[in-house]
């Protein structure tokens, strides 16, 4: 049983929100997870307080995403830039693309 940590969608056109899941990896995207970690807003809102930056806001549970890392779950791309803003997981570097042929110092 191979485990994904994704995105799932919800929310309506134009004003997407996800739900942070764990789910088997042949399932499909809105399918029933085996667990919620928790969710994503992705669309910037502004602080309570009128000034600053806009926020996007990030709720997980943190214990459980460790557990599920920990137990093999496999997170997939917008998920790894997630849980990597909140320190779990190393950022992936995508350093500029190379040129066949073109070797590194």
């Amino acid at each position: 049983m191979v485990l994904k940590i994704r995105l799932a969608r919800f929310g309506k056109r134009n004003a997407p929100f996800y739900n942070i899941v764990v789910a088997q990896a042949r399932t499909a995207r809105n399918s029933k997870p085996l667990e919620v970690l928790g969710t994503y807003d992705p669309i910037p809102k502004t602080p309570p307080s009128g000034e600053g930056k806009a926020i996007k806001d990030i709720k997980l549970d943190i214990s459980r995403a460790k557990y599920w890392l920990g137990v093999g779950a496999q997170p997939s791309e917008p998920a790894w830039r997630l849980l990597s803003m909140i320190g779990l997981l190393e950022p992936k570097y995508h350093g500029p693309p190379q040129v066949a042929g073109e070797k590194t110092a």
